[in-house]
């Protein structure tokens, strides 16, 4: 049986591959970068779900943030007989070697939210730079003019780059013409909301806290930033995004500590991912996945067949979407938030 790595993101998606069609008993084993986000775990709950729905067995490790355990991870579990693997890479480059192994051992690999850059693997993400758009729209609404700050995502996650692409794609104009100021910017390392704090607070410090407006990578490192304002007497004054619809995140928003939550339902791309491991371990081609594209944008062009589903920006106005959707309670969500000032927590 043909085995296959299966590397990790976060999405909307349906696979509607026959439940019949697909051989049972196979072994799909995930290798994830870290926990320290809340989404992982609901991505993992969807995926070990589908792939045991469908007769199959779950196995899966925890690279604790390390590029180097996250090697050794993916060859343990090659070893434990994984006919699949779903990899969500710590470092993007770093998994290469693994990457090489499992191909050259007959494995297909598909790259999940963070781009593993090669042309035997398939790509399943949400479409990152669209996200970076909706962040800096919804930033930008708010905040048409001024000083704005950037706080990034890991350098070693090519996602940094893709969302930070289509923030400027959106703020190009007003920065040209000088209504916009980039008044810092800087990648956060592991994407550690520890660490997105910190550069908030250097920048916050080089512009004597002048800085109206933050377009932060994700929840986690909006998180960081939020707290820097706190510390300062911003928070709440300051427009700030985020993506992945964390639940303090959606709180923060009903609070108006955070303007945007880009929201992409781990649940379907958990189950997404877990079709498409089966799939490819039963041999069907990249190419004959529902819905794969093909696509080149990454750093180095490679051409690559891919699945990008759709995100959806969460604000104030919307918040009822994750509500109803059954995403967050109503009472999490809205936990602090006072009466008459959100329309979904009334």
């Amino acid at each position: 049986m043909k085995k296959t790595v299966l590397a990790l993101s976060c999405a909307v998606f349906s696979m509607g591959f026959a439940g019949g069609a697909l051989a049972k008993d196979k072994i799909i084993g995930v290798s994830w970068s870290n926990f320290q986000e809340e989404r992982w775990k609901t991505d993992e709950a969807a995926m070990k779900a589908a792939i045991e729905a469908a007769g199959d067995s779950y196995i899966s490790a925890d690279a604790q943030s390390s590029a180097s355990k996250q090697l050794t991870d993916v060859e343990s579990l090659i070893a434990q007989g994984a006919n699949a693997l779903i990899i969500l890479a710590q470092d993007s480059s770093a998994i290469g070697p693994a990457v090489e192994k499992a191909v050259n051992e007959g494995i297909s690999v598909v790259g999940y939210d963070r781009l593993i850059e090669n042309p035997d693997a398939f790509y399943l993400t949400f479409d990152n730079k669209e996200v970076g758009r909706m962040q800096a729209r919804a930033v930008f609404e708010v905040q048409p003019e001024g000083n704005y700050a950037f706080i990034k995502g890991s350098s070693a996650d090519p996602n940094a780059d893709f969302l930070f692409s289509g923030q400027m794609e959106v703020l190009k104009d007003a920065i040209d013409s000088g209504k916009i100021k980039n008044v810092g910017e800087a990648y956060t390392d592991g994407w550690l909301p520890a660490n997105a704090q910190k550069n908030m607070e250097q920048i916050l410090t080089a512009n004597n806290n002048e800085v109206d407006a933050v377009v932060a990578s994700n929840d986690g490192t909006a998180g960081g930033v939020v707290a820097a304002l706190s510390a300062q007497g911003l928070a709440g004054s300051v427009p700030v995004s985020g993506q992945d619809g964390d639940h303090a995140a959606l709180n923060r928003v009903a609070l108006g500590t955070q303007t945007v939550s880009v929201w992409k339902d781990a649940r379907e791309l958990g189950k997404a991912a877990a079709e498409i491991a089966s799939a490819l371990a039963d041999g069907t081609a990249m190419a004959d996945i529902p819905d794969a594209v093909k696509w080149s944008d990454g750093p180095q062009g490679v051409e690559m067949d891919a699945v990008f589903l759709k995100p959806l920006p969460i604000t104030k106005d919307n918040l009822d979407q994750v509500i109803d959707a059954g995403w967050v309670s109503k009472d999490v969500a809205c936990q602090g938030v006072e009466a008459g000032s959100v329309a979904a927590c009334d």
